[in-house]
């Protein structure tokens, strides 16, 4: 097998699982399996064991979030490209029958004081996001403190809708949300 495509199968096996059963669901002989990794591998990758693929798949799932937010941001209507986020996300939730949320929250949800390496990922992720959305709200013409806390607002009802979606397994929490930011956010100039 090739060490980068083992590699990678272990992150985006990771990925799933975090978005399904979160960290501490997360077997290492189930993450093996969806890998279609031997045992031993995991550890040749990341020495740091399960905690260290966590943080390279949070960082993979951030940086995804964060280049499909940029190029959908670079030329559209700020408005419309982020209800079509939350519309996204509605829709992946619901053909995952309400399993599968996003990872950032599931992980952050779990983790402790004592879990500083997830933590810092973590904070790097949301971090990224906001700073991605404040940059195209502020080239569409919003004053950039106003934008850093819309995008801080944006991040925080997609996290929450997609919460609730999943726990109530409907998509009214994510419908309303996005109709809610919409009245929030300017028209392009």
């Amino acid at each position: 097998m090739d060490p980068v495509d083992t590699k990678t199968r272990l992150i985006r096996a990771m990925l799933s699982l975090l978005q399904r059963k979160g960290l501490h669901g997360a077997g290492l002989n189930e993450l093996l399996a969806e890998a279609g990794a031997p045992k031993g591998v995991l550890y040749h990758h990341f020495p740091g064991g399960k905690t260290a693929l966590a943080v390279a798949a949070i960082e993979m799932a951030a940086a995804g979030m964060a280049e499909q937010l940029e190029q959908q941001l670079a030329g559209g209507d700020p408005a419309a490209v982020l209800r079509a986020w939350l519309d996204q996300a509605e829709q992946r939730l619901a053909a995952s029958d309400y399993a599968s949320g996003c990872p950032l929250a599931t992980v952050a949800l779990e983790s402790t004081p004592a879990d500083s390496a997830l933590r810092a990922a973590l904070s790097a992720a949301f971090a990224t996001l906001r700073t991605r959305i404040a940059a195209g709200l502020t080239r569409a013409g919003v004053a950039p403190a106003q934008a850093d806390g819309l995008a801080a607002l944006l991040i925080a009802a997609y996290e929450g809708g997609l919460l609730q979606a999943r726990v109530a397994q409907n998509p009214e929490p994510m419908r309303l949300i996005s109709a809610s930011l919409s009245t929030l956010l300017p028209p392009t100039r």
